[in-house]
């Protein structure tokens, strides 16, 4: 799967799993990245996106994981946080 396509996949993930008590949400397009054949999509709040403003981050957005062999797309879990702290090429 391509990478424009994969992530396609997260917006839409992204938007499905919108609740309707949070901020508005958006991909942080600066920060995607491949690691370990998983497209690692970030995301976070619109206004801290806009400002990078730490008062406006929201935490615990854990980034969506899309497997770019098998397109699953889901959100990534805290057993996965090596792959973007570290991420490989």
């Amino acid at each position: 799967m391509e990478q424009d396509e994969a992530l396609q996949l997260a917006v839409a993930f992204l938007a499905d799993s919108q609740r309707d008590d949070e901020p508005p949400l958006a991909i942080d397009a600066e920060r995607v990245r491949v690691s370990n054949g998983l497209l690692i999509v970030p995301y976070n709040s619109v206004p801290y996106l806009a400002s990078r403003d730490p008062r406006e981050q929201l935490l615990d957005c854990w980034p969506i994981l899309v497997d770019l062999a098998r397109g699953e797309v889901r959100f990534g879990t805290l057993d996965e946080r090596h792959l973007w702290r570290n991420p490989s090429a």
